[in-house]
């Protein structure tokens, strides 16, 4: 979208509700359709919109008890469906949808006749999706995939089914939302960290044996396996999977993490690589092997608590109310999921600016995961800063 849809003289609530106008003109009566929305501007209201509009013209759709499929990665993104739909006035539905994660999206499609298929996140679609969608397309039945980070690949497996099974129509991205003032502004700060030279990263095996190393002995080990990789036992693909958990794993950023932390006297959002990592960090944390994490989570949307940890969980479908601050331990070379992340700080009032800050190694394959995470920002929002060894040091 090279230009944005809405008046500046309108309220943030307008904006939002006339560019969700624009989408649902743009993908009306497309059979097979994707829209790319910047998170936090209204996707989720976006397909509830779309229902509405469908049962009002009741002809066009099947008898069914429940016409429509929403299928998302999680459960709590699903949960949204129904907050969103209570919270416009759109409760009545609820009835007319079945909810369904992408785990067990194929069956229900082959098990049910749907008219429209409501793809949430779709750039989560996998290869093993395809049976089911080829057969709901086949009937000549609808898609809409709404997503807030369209595959940037179109040749790989999740570009290739977005394209065939709801290529993507609008994209409207998180720049053109902040400047039509749809979102807060944000900035990117990237803390370069030195690999520490200290010999107390102690590595356990899976025989049980244990070893102490440096994070600087282990980079330099595992670089030097793949520039030997033609006369290493293990595949390339391999080796650079087990460099890449051993940078995840590296003491250094948490221990930079919760000294970055104590600077802030406000809330702060933790995205840690793993639930150990989480639990290390913070008091309270989100995943999924933690029952409190429902609890958790509405303490610090109320500000009762003011540090939550958290992993990938909590990256898609949640919305968290007066957030400024947010620290990423990881980049993974992937702007999808920085994109999530980063998307959890863009919930405020247009005229607040959010901060994230992202945790990076230097002199490693970390700098070249960030620059591919930050490649769809602004680069005038990113700036970077060194930290020094001694605030690494327990």
């Amino acid at each position: 979208m090279s230009a944005s849809p809405v008046s500046a003289s309108l309220t943030a609530q307008e904006k939002k509700q006339a560019l969700q106008d624009h989408v649902l003109t743009v993908i009306n009566g497309r059979q097979l359709a994707g829209a790319a929305v910047a998170m936090g501007v209204g996707k989720t209201l976006i397909g509830l919109r779309d229902m509405a509009r469908l049962l009002s013209d009741r002809q066009r759709l099947d008898p069914a008890t429940k016409p429509f499929l929403v299928a998302a990665p999680t459960g709590t993104v699903l949960d949204s469906w129904h907050q969103e739909a209570r919270k416009f006035g759109l409760a009545h539905l609820l009835d007319a949808i079945t909810f369904t994660t992408y785990r067990s999206l194929s069956k229900t499609l082959m098990q049910g006749h749907y008219s429209k298929l409501y793809l949430d996140e779709c750039h989560a679609l996998k290869d093993s999706h395809e049976p089911g969608l080829r057969a709901h397309v086949a009937r000549k039945k609808s898609i809409l995939g709404l997503t807030g980070t369209p595959p940037a690949q179109p040749g790989s497996e999740k570009g290739r089914l977005v394209a065939t099974y709801c290529p993507i129509v609008i994209d409207y991205t998180t720049d053109e939302a902040v400047l039509a003032g749809l979102l807060n502004d944000y900035r990117l700060v990237v803390h370069r960290l030195p690999l520490s030279p200290v010999r107390d990263h102690r590595v356990s095996l899976r025989s049980g044996q244990q070893f102490t190393t440096s994070e600087r002995e282990s980079y330099q080990y595992w670089s030097g396996r793949l520039a030997n990789a033609a006369q290493d036992a293990l595949p390339v693909e391999t080796l650079r999977l087990l460099r890449m958990q051993a940078l995840m794993h590296y003491p250094g950023k948490g221990r930079y993490m919760a000294h970055l932390a104590r600077q802030f006297a406000e809330k702060v959002l933790l995205f840690t690589c793993n639930q150990q990592q989480a639990e290390e960090q913070a008091e309270h944390t989100y995943h999924s092997k933690n029952k409190n994490s429902p609890a958790n989570l509405a303490k610090f949307n109320t500000g009762e608590i003011q540090r939550l940890a958290c992993v990938a969980q909590l990256s898609e479908g949640i919305n968290i109310p007066n957030l400024r601050v947010g620290i990423i331990w990881h980049a993974y070379g992937n702007e999808r999921k920085a994109a999530q992340r980063i998307g959890r700080l863009l919930r405020l009032n247009p005229e607040q600016t959010a901060t994230v800050h992202l945790l990076m190694y230097q002199d490693t394959v970390d700098e070249y995961w960030v620059a591919q995470a930050l490649a769809a920002f602004d680069p005038a929002k990113i700036s970077y800063v060194d930290a020094r060894l001694e605030q690494l040091d327990h």
